[in-house]
């Protein structure tokens, strides 16, 4: 992996964090995962694949008090995401440790919310060069549906688990839970076309059936956010998938 990076500001510029200037780089997909986590003060969170932290990051932006846990494979990756959460002072809260996302220890199964941005490209995809890269990006063996089936063991009963996925992917979702106590929230890149990313929430041991939400309007016709986009990714907003 490369030791260059960038220092990179999210939410308006109330976080700064470093990331490698090559490999996967986090962009507004991160902070709008972070930003559908319905997370309170007080309550204990997940992230997979937490990458350099900036989902939790901007999680941990928006609820004060919350303890943030991300596990990530790559070392050099905790190690940077670790510097992040002390580079913008949460590091009391907010904790990187190496290690599998599909693999997780047993005293850490009881979290109130799990979030993840999975490898969500077809396996057949154009693999890229470099590894970390294709790591999360491309789906290698399922990884859609392990990361689900993890993050729901994970999670307590009645606590939620929040994905981020390529819009075609969201009947995988539905599948691992049976279409059980899902809410499917489309990412519209401008009013009238088609999503290409939805958000995905499980309540876990819930029996409501698959609900569709009415989704986020991302760009006006200038390519500008629209308001609503804007007010999660500049000013940390949550987004309500009701």
């Amino acid at each position: 992996m490369s030791l260059d990076f960038t220092s990179d500001g999210f939410l308006g510029g109330r976080l700064t964090i470093a990331q490698p200037k090559t490999g996967f780089r986090a962009g507004h997909d991160a902070v709008l995962l972070a930003a559908a986590v319905p997370a309170k003060p007080g309550e204990r969170v997940l992230e997979l694949g937490s990458g350099s932290g900036v989902a939790s990051l901007c999680l941990a932006a928006r609820v004060p008090g919350l303890s943030v846990r991300g596990i990530e494979l790559e070392p050099e990756l905790v190690e940077l995401a670790n510097k992040n959460a002390e580079r913008n002072g949460v590091a009391d809260r907010v904790f990187f440790a190496q290690g599998d996302t599909t693999r997780l220890e047993e005293s850490g199964r009881s979290f109130d919310h799990v979030f993840f941005n999975p490898p969500f490209h077809p396996d057949t995809g154009q693999v890229s060069p470099i590894k970390a890269r294709d790591q999360a990006r491309r789906d290698q063996g399922d990884a859609v549906a392990r990361w689900m089936l993890a993050a729901l063991e994970a999670t307590r009963t009645g606590g939620t688990v929040t994905a981020i996925l390529r819009a075609d992917r969201k009947d995988d979702v539905a599948e691992v839970v049976r279409g059980r106590g899902v809410t499917i929230f489309s990412l519209f890149p401008h009013a009238g076309e088609a999503p290409k990313r939805v958000l995905v929430r499980i309540v876990k041991g819930s029996d409501e059936p698959v609900r569709t939400a009415a989704g986020l309007v991302l760009h006006l016709a200038d390519g500008k956010p629209t308001p609503e986009a804007d007010a999660v990714l500049r000013h940390a907003a949550a987004l309500s998938l009701a």
